[in-house]
């Protein structure tokens, strides 16, 4: 077969990894995706992947790509595709169904209509069919629709590449085996092999980090257990070349156990899991390489004689309900062990409660995203020297030591606890990583306090002129004092800014130059937040219900977004279903970033319009060819603009009739224009524009966090009075 373009999925965050390591294995055209990785290569790299990818789930052949707008268009697409080179008449095939914003909404259906286009086809022709065989058939057919576009692959790995073929069936596994692999990588356990360390899991449960560890420290291909692939039935099949790389792989796993390793071990205090693992550990032919031991973890030991290694840990999460309060002294244990134990080592750990990994008492070097399943997880990494002092509970584990706060303080922090108390439910209900904890509750400290995940950032409002800038100064150290501790941080996790009354874009202006992007959760939205750079971060807190709006319009609309900013209402549209969208800013650098948050969600900026111009000029120049061009229209002006990029300045109060005006005639006739300001004593100018039906959705667009706020921005629904003639 001639080179040809496949997809390895994968599970989110790990695309980075996977990447590159298809490029090891000689991938060619190497892209990453959102949930996998594009890559061209010819038959021998397909084979490649699937026997030695310790990272993908799946590798994909796609076949063909068409519209699908209903189950006729699907089943006539399929027939396109000549299924007697892929498949016998007498053998077996099975077809697997993934929807995404598509109109056919049920899965089952859209794959059974594909099933009987091949066995029509193959009717016609042979006036025999193949059968359907659910488990194991000779071909799996994988059907994926995203937004009415159709596409149908061969799945040559044919059942989940994470499934090596040691484990016992029925035994679960918390954690996946490609998981493992990437805690294991980003530990650097590679290298650490190679030079001959150790590796230690105190809670490995039914061994799965310690039996990857051992496939990757003896050059094991991970899919040299599977008796199964997709592509053994498959009638494209070269068996030659399968047996050849399959001999390779074994040669190479001779030698790799030949080596002289470093000892790799598991312990757990249950001794069901330590049977489960031996039988695991002996299936994988690594039962003389890998020791598994049952030991609670206080009685944990890294093996004698190894001075350097990776200890790695996956311990509870506390996901069930009154487990949480019961886990951070098994935390705080674990670093107590790292800490003493393993001097001189590294360590990783994942957990998806960010409390819990503060617990353990030791700064983590490097935080790593990774999914376990649905479950959004941090990988904490840790460098074991002197350096890194483990902190018991009682000094204050894993954030800032405690010291006596004054009473002005302890008043702040009071309020600040309250009002986590208040918005935790609704936080943790909406999925939201990013709210507003505080904004000038107590007059005495006008600062806003924004959570972004596990940092913060800080605004100071400028203090008015009779205010003693030594009490001000004396008052913002109170905040900085208290915030660490009531929110378990280490202090240089917050970031100051200080908020005044900016003019034209001043506020997009650089404040420091450091160019860290953080990636944080909106409900189905992820976006990338700078908090040291800009004022702002890239995204506006307030907006959240906003942009929920514009994703629950936007289903098979043309959206077009004016003054984007960052994207973030982009991203919303399209995750909506949105059929095309245009977004329109004046900077690069943040068209480069809305680049970056549609990229981020899954999405190809390439297939967005993205265009760099000032907005006015912009409007000016679509009026007649893209008059009634869009259905949806976010407009969200600055206050006031003067900038160097475009002509004259602009006043929303002064300005906003003619905008309005303009921007409405890009609309379509049903369509529905979002209108948004900033400006607190804005005042619509309805008697200047009768041919518009305006609602004001202000209050239904202020979130619970911004409720003390309610005129931090205004909002209408508008569209026309009439279609227009």
């Amino acid at each position: 077969m001639s080179n040809q373009h496949f997809f390895a999925t994968a599970a989110l965050g790990l695309e980075p990894l996977l990447a590159a390591e298809l490029i090891a294995l000689g991938a060619a055209e190497v892209q990453e995706e959102r949930a996998g990785v594009r890559f061209a290569g010819d038959l021998k790299i397909a084979y490649q992947a699937c026997l030695w990818s310790r990272l993908a789930s799946r590798v994909l052949l796609p076949l063909a790509s068409f519209a699908a707008p209903d189950t006729e268009a699907l089943y006539a697409g399929a027939l396109t595709i000549d299924w007697s080179e892929q498949l016998a008449v007498t053998g077996t095939f099975a077809v697997d169904c993934a929807l995404n914003r598509s109109q056919i909404t049920h899965s089952q259906y859209a794959a059974l209509k594909v099933k009987d286009a091949i066995v029509d086809q193959f009717r016609s022709r042979c006036g025999e069919r193949p059968s359907v065989a659910v488990e194991r058939p000779d071909l799996r057919v994988n059907l994926h629709i995203l937004k009415d576009q159709a596409t149908i692959s061969l799945d040559l790995s044919g059942e989940s590449l994470h499934r090596r073929g040691y484990r016992i069936d029925g035994v679960h596994a918390p954690l996946k085996e490609n998981l493992a692999v990437a805690i294991l990588l980003r530990g650097g356990w590679p290298e650490i092999a190679a030079n001959g360390g150790a590796l230690a899991d105190p809670m490995c449960g039914s061994g799965t980090l310690p039996l990857e560890a051992g496939l990757i420290a003896t050059d094991t291909a991970p899919g040299l257990l599977r008796d199964y692939f997709g592509f053994l039935g498959w009638k494209q099949f070269d068996e030659a070349l399968w047996h050849e790389l399959r001999a390779e792989a074994l040669q190479r796993q001779r030698a790799g156990l030949e080596r002289k390793l470093g000892p790799i071990v598991g312990y757990d205090g249950d001794s069901r899991a330590i049977k489960a693992a031996w039988e695991h550990a002996r299936n994988a032919g690594l039962d003389k390489l890998i020791h598994f031991e049952k030991r609670q973890l206080r009685e944990f030991g890294a093996p004698p004689g190894a001075t350097a290694g990776l200890l790695v840990a996956n311990p509870p999460y506390g996901e069930r309900l009154g487990e949480e309060s019961q886990l951070p002294p098994v935390y705080n244990l674990l670093g107590e062990k790292m800490a003493s134990q393993c001097a001189g080592w590294k360590a990783a750990v994942i957990t998806s409660n960010p409390q819990l990994g503060r617990a353990i008492g030791l700064r983590a070097g490097k935080i790593n995203t990774l999914y376990n399943g649905a479950l959004k997880c941090q990988l904490l990494q840790f460098e074991l020297s002197a350096d890194n002092r483990w902190q018991s509970l009682a000094e204050g584990a894993g954030r800032a030591v405690k010291k006596p706060l004054s009473p002005g303080a302890e008043m702040f922090a009071n309020r600040l606890r309250k009002n986590l108390k208040k918005l935790g439910k609704w936080v943790k209900r909406e999925q939201i990583d990013c709210y507003r904890l505080y904004d000038a509750d107590l007059p005495e400290y006008a600062v806003a306090v924004d959570l972004y995940d596990d940092e913060v950032h800080l605004q100071e409002y400028r203090a008015p002129k009779g205010i003693d800038p030594q009490k001000a100064a004396q008052r913002l150290r109170e905040v900085q004092d208290a915030l660490p501790q009531v929110l378990e941080i280490a202090p240089d996790r917050v970031h100051l800014k200080i908020r005044q009354q900016q003019k034209g874009t001043r506020q997009y202006e650089k404040q420091a130059r450091r160019g860290i992007l953080k990636e944080v959760q909106e409900g189905n939205c992820r976006f990338l937040v700078n908090l040291t750079d800009y004022l702002d971060t890239g995204l506006f807190l307030d907006h959240r219900p906003t942009r929920q709006l514009v994703q629950e319009l936007a289903d098979g609309t043309r959206f077009l977004n004016l003054f984007a900013y960052t994207g973030t209402v982009t991203v919303h549209a399209l995750i909506g279903g949105a059929q095309a969208t245009t977004t329109v800013d004046m900077s690069r650098t943040y068209l480069e970033w809305a680049q970056k948050n549609i990229a981020l969600n899954g999405f190809a900026p390439t297939r967005q319009e993205l265009i760099q111009a000032d907005c006015l000029t912009w409007l000016d120049d679509m009026q007649q060819q893209r008059a009634g061009a869009f259905d949806l229209i976010f407009l969200d002006p600055p206050t006031f603009s003067n900038s160097k990029s475009m002509e004259g300045t602009f006043d929303v109060q002064r300005d906003h009739v003619d905008l309005l005006r303009k921007t409405v005639n890009l609309l379509a006739p049903e369509g529905t224009l979002i209108f948004s300001n900033n400006l607190r004593n804005f005042k619509l100018d309805l008697e200047n524009l009768p041919e518009l039906q305006v609602e004001n959705i202000t209050r239904q667009t202020i979130p619970p966090d911004f409720e003390r706020n309610p005129r931090i921005h205004n909002c209408w629904l508008i569209r026309r009075n009439s279609p227009r003639s």
